[in-house]
């Protein structure tokens, strides 16, 4: 078997358990790997600043995937090594479209999520879960206004993400059918109640390979776990792709490989098998 060199992880539904936590047996199969020299590579939808610092000070983590794809970022030297962001004027127009939808919307600008008080006082109505609810509290930045702030900043977005209330969500696959009309978008989701829209060329498949080339790291060096439809371009780039026992069927297809449930650490599953030797139980091929 080929050599490991990277493994990319997203971290909801996948690294991270349903508490939003590392447990201990994929912190100690994470640790292992680093010992080996691997790359630990946070690979998130999440902006840069909400990467948590637990998942920062991992063993092997200096390198992340940001917004899906729109940041490639060094976290040791604090600096981005590549950025494919939306820009400015496509950033509003998407913007005043959603305004239109009974819809919390946040571009990501910068590193980091920004909301405004309409929606982060009241996200009980977007259908985020309290676990979620505490996430998007720790990592958004709020101003008075969103659509304002871009005009006066004039800033672009890595990202843009959008959250549905339960009773809307008729309205979320029309939204999505508009956006996937709008050239040099892609369109994605890694919830059932949510949209994430990046620039066309910005998914972390995309980023993940660029991240193997500038580290002079073969492709088939790189392994890959994933849970949602945005994680589907990384499970297939990689050289083996891991899709989680909890991962929608779009991103079991992708992969070479599932492994046990986010919940039942399939990460370290995983990895104890392909990478560090030990009983494949739990291991299936897709």
């Amino acid at each position: 078997m080929t050599e490991i060199k990277i493994i990319a992880l997203d971290m909801d539904g996948t690294l991270l358990d349903s508490q939003k936590n590392v447990s201990e047996r994929n912190r100690r199969a994470l640790a292992a790997c680093a010992e080996k020299g691997i790359w630990v590579v946070p690979a998130t939808g999440r902006a840069g600043h909400g990467i948590a610092p637990e998942i920062k000070a991992l063993p092997g983590v200096r390198y992340a995937i940001a917004t899906n794809g729109g940041v490639v970022t060094d976290l040791l030297e604090g600096r981005n090594l590549k950025t494919c962001a939306i820009s400015n004027e496509q950033t509003l127009s998407i913007l005043r479209r959603l305004d239109e939808y009974p819809a919390m919307y946040d571009p990501y600008i910068e590193g980091w999520a920004i909301t405004q008080p309409e929606f982060i006082e009241h996200l009980d109505r977007y259908g985020l879960s309290p676990v979620m609810q505490r996430m998007v509290h720790a990592t958004r930045r709020t101003v008075p206004n969103i659509i304002r702030y871009v005009e006066e900043t004039k800033k672009e977005a890595e990202k843009i993400n959008v959250f549905f209330g339960e009773e809307h969500m008729g309205e979320r696959e029309r939204l999505r059918r508009e956006l996937e009309q709008i050239e040099g978008l892609f369109v994605s989701s890694s919830l059932p109640n949510n949209l994430e829209i990046n620039r066309e060329e910005a998914t972390k498949g995309n980023a993940l390979l660029w991240l193997a080339d500038y580290l002079n790291i073969p492709h088939s060096s790189v392994m890959a776990f994933g849970d949602g439809e945005n994680d589907v371009s990384m499970l297939r780039a990689a050289g083996i792709g891991v899709a989680m026992g909890n991962a929608i069927d779009k991103a079991k297809a992708a992969a070479s490989y599932v492994t046990l449930s986010n919940d039942d650490d399939g990460v370290a599953a995983a990895l104890e098998y392909f990478v560090l030797g030990q009983d494949g139980n739990g291991i299936w091929t897709s």
